[in-house]
C-alpha cells in the first residue's frame, strides 16, 4: 500500500540531500520517479533541486495552482511511476497535500515530501501543517545547532547577522539569511 510521508526539519539538516538520495535508489533500481520542487525557490544555479554538498536534479516545478494530481496521472499513464518525491513541500497549499494523498490512497503511488516544518518565528507553514495532519509517516531529519543541541528552528538573520523578527513568512533565501538554532537559542536570539 502506497503511502504519504512528510521528512521535515530545521534548515540545513540535508532534506534535499535526503531527497536526491531516495530518487537515485528508485532509479538505479530501473524505476521511474518525478521529482518536484516549489517554484518559487529559484535558488538552483543549473538544477532544481540542489543540496548544499554539491547534488542537484531536474524537477517539476509546483505554484499554488498546479494540480498535482492531474500533472503525475498523466505522466504515470506514459511512464508508470513508482514514486513522486516534493522538496520545498513546506510550500505546498493544503489542497495539494490532499491531492498527493489522493495519488497514495487512489493512485497507489508512494509520495516522499521534504521540507520545514516552522517558519522563522516558529508557526507552521501551510503545506507543513497540512502534511502533519495527514501524512501517513512522519521522520523528523536532525540538523545541530552551534551548542550540540538538536536544531528544530529557523532563525531569519539581515545582512549584519541579527535577529529578524518580522516580515513576510515566505523569504528565500540559504545560510545567508537562516540559521538553524535549537528552541533555547531561537528564544535568546529574539529576545525572549
Amino acid at each position: 500500500m502506497a503511502k504519504l510521508y512528510f521528512y521535515y526539519a530545521s534548515m540545513n539538516a540535508g532534506k534535499s540531500t535526503t531527497l536526491l538520495q531516495a530518487d537515485f535508489n528508485y532509479r538505479e533500481r530501473g524505476m521511474a520517479t518525478m521529482l518536484w520542487t516549489a517554484d518559487l525557490d529559484d535558488r538552483g544555479e543549473e538544477k532544481a533541486i540542489e543540496s548544499r554538498i554539491g547534488l542537484g536534479a531536474d524537477a517539476h516545478r509546483f505554484v499554488a495552482e498546479t494540480d498535482l494530481w492531474d500533472r503525475v496521472m498523466a505522466a504515470h499513464v506514459v511512464e508508470p511511476l513508482s514514486c513522486v518525491l516534493i522538496d520545498e513541500a513546506q510550500f505546498l497549499s493544503k489542497d495539494q497535500v490532499w491531492q498527493l494523498a489522493r495519488l497514495a490512497d487512489a493512485g497507489g503511488i508512494p509520495v516522499l515530501c521534504y521540507g520545514l516544518r516552522t517558519d522563522f518565528q516558529g508557526e507552521l507553514f501551510p503545506g507543513s501543517a497540512a502534511l502533519l495532519g495527514i501524512a501517513d509517516a512522519l521522520v523528523e531529519l536532525k540538523a545541530v545547532c552551534h551548542c550540540g543541541r538538536k536544531a528544530s528552528m529557523n532563525l531569519r538573520v539581515d545582512a549584519s547577522g541579527a535577529a529578524v523578527k518580522a516580515g513576510a513568512q515566505t523569504e528565500i533565501g540559504g545560510n545567508d539569511r537562516y540559521v538553524a538554532l535549537c528552541r533555547k537559542h531561537f528564544s535568546e536570539a529574539l529576545g525572549g
